[in-house]
């Protein structure tokens, strides 16, 4: 840190934070950067000053991010890092940090490794006992679950549900019977089946729908997923919904485990569950192995 200016009137001067600085003592390091989700505004001066100071910068969408840099007047060279190509360019960039080259990694919008690129990355830096650095910023999750009047103490973050039918409906049952707030992250196009999904399941609970944040169409769409569903006609822009938990649920996992074996079993049987995907389940609830369930329901 160093001090900038000063003056009879006052302190007028600033605290900047010096990039090469650390990068002396510091010759391999990988910034994971959080970027605006909307608003350009919506960016922290250290994170300006990181990507101006990086070697490269990894980026979701390599167009996108030009945009920004462009706005922030910062030039730099740039490579793809995007979900179909991460484990790939990876061993890429780990490679350019051994070489001595600092990194930022930025998704198109928000904070990098939240159901964006940057996992990966992450965890093959730190293989290499490479340094990581994050430099926080927006995030489209936190920002939703703020201002939506849903309990903020503790939730659940499940991302986007998946598109397998067999692994949607597991998740869909999962959230049922989660008694803690619940965040989701959706795309317009798939909108309108996200809320058909979840109307069979959430009753009359609260939920928020919230689109376009920080964004000129910014909205906080409120109420029961019935009355949402008549709100939604022509879904435009990112969707984050913050489904209150389940209130008639109290510690779910707590009570399988008094059931008998069998009771266990029947209860998953009734909700539609195969034999296979049961005998998981009940290993899980029961913490052992699922091969002890299934010597027991061998002939079921």
């Amino acid at each position: 840190w160093r001090w900038t200016g000063w003056n009879g009137w006052g302190l007028t001067g600033r605290w900047s934070w010096s990039v090469r600085n650390l990068q002396k003592a510091a010759i391999q390091i990988i910034y994971l950067v959080a970027t605006p989700i909307g608003n350009l505004e919506d960016i922290t001066l250290r994170a300006i000053n990181v990507l101006k100071n990086v070697d490269l910068i990894a980026a979701e969408d390599t167009r996108h991010t030009l945009k920004l840099l462009n706005h922030l007047e910062i030039s730099k060279p740039m490579i793809s890092c995007h979900r179909h190509n991460e484990n790939e360019k990876s061993n890429k960039i780990i490679e350019k940090l051994k070489e001595g080259k600092n990194i930022a990694i930025v998704s198109d919008a928000g904070t990098p490794g939240i159901s964006d690129p940057g996992e990966e990355v992450v965890k093959e830096a730190i293989k290499e006992n490479i340094q990581i650095i994050p430099i926080p910023g927006a995030c489209a999750a936190i920002n939703a679950l703020i201002v939506s009047g849903i309990d903020t103490k503790e939730f659940y973050f499940l991302g986007f549900l998946p598109l397998n039918k067999k692994l949607r409906k597991e998740k869909l049952n999962e959230i049922k019977n989660i008694n803690k707030t619940i965040i989701l992250y959706e795309a317009p196009h798939k909108i309108l089946n996200t809320i058909n999904d979840l109307e069979n399941i959430l009753e009359n609970r609260q939920v928020v729908f919230a689109r376009e944040i920080t964004k000129i169409h910014e909205e906080f769409i409120r109420g029961t997923i019935k009355e949402i569903k008549e709100k939604i006609e022509n879904p435009k822009g990112e969707f984050v919904i913050i489904i209150e938990g389940n209130k008639n649920v109290e510690n779910i996992e707590n009570k399988l485990n008094l059931l008998t074996i069998n009771e266990h079993y029947n209860y998953y049987e009734n909700k539609g569950y195969s034999k296979k995907e049961i005998i998981k389940l009940i290993a899980k609830d029961r913490n052992v192995n699922k091969n002890e369930i299934y010597q027991k329901f061998i002939n079921k």
